[in-house]
């Protein structure tokens, strides 16, 4: 399948938005509070490059809550339609998109050309926040530990607040998709 046929099979933002039970209140709480910097001449050049993009998700996922918001309002800046493809029903595609070639990590940006050709990939997470991750992921015992998922359940409760409420990490999602889109 070409990535035109599956940009045609993906939802909308907003249905999308409108199916989740995780992670909504907290994606819309970003979208309504993130404000997208001055920057004319680059949403200017996005409008001409006419690109769309294929986001690849799930509503459970934190990394998802807080990237998507802010590719919303780029593409809305940047006149980038976006469909939205979750990724337990589409692994033939997630497949291809594999983080370090082996892991399914989401979300997974894909901007295409008119045409349905890959100008760029994004994803799963701009390099700051991946290193925050890592640092968080780094003080957990080990997996067979008797406290491993109570102190795994405590992180990931953490970095869901960080995501939501750290506003240097909205600009670094955005400046890590803004030099993506701009290579």
């Amino acid at each position: 399948m070409n990535l035109n046929t599956w940009f045609e099979k993906g939802m909308s933002p907003d249905m999308y938005i409108e199916s989740m039970e995780k992670h909504k209140e907290n994606l819309l709480y970003i979208y309504d509070t993130f404000s997208l910097p001055e920057d004319t001449a680059f949403f200017t050049r996005l409008q001409k490059e006419q690109l769309r993009a294929i986001v690849l998700t799930e509503d459970w996922c934190g990394d998802a809550m807080l990237n998507i918001p802010i590719l919303l309002h780029i593409a809305e800046a940047g006149d980038i339609d976006v469909h939205m493809l979750l990724r337990d029903q589409n692994l033939e595609l997630m497949d291809n998109y594999l983080t370090n070639g082996k892991s399914r990590s989401i979300p997974i940006i894909i901007f295409l050309d008119q045409e349905g050709n890959e100008v760029a990939k994004w994803g799963p997470r701009a390099e700051k926040i991946q290193a925050f991750v890592n640092e968080s992921q780094a003080k957990l015992p080990e997996k067979d530990a008797s406290d491993y998922k109570v102190k795994f359940n405590e992180m990931i409760l953490f970095m869901t607040k960080s995501f939501r409420d750290n506003h240097d990490f909205w600009e670094e999602v955005y400046n890590s998709l803004k030099g993506t889109l701009s290579k």
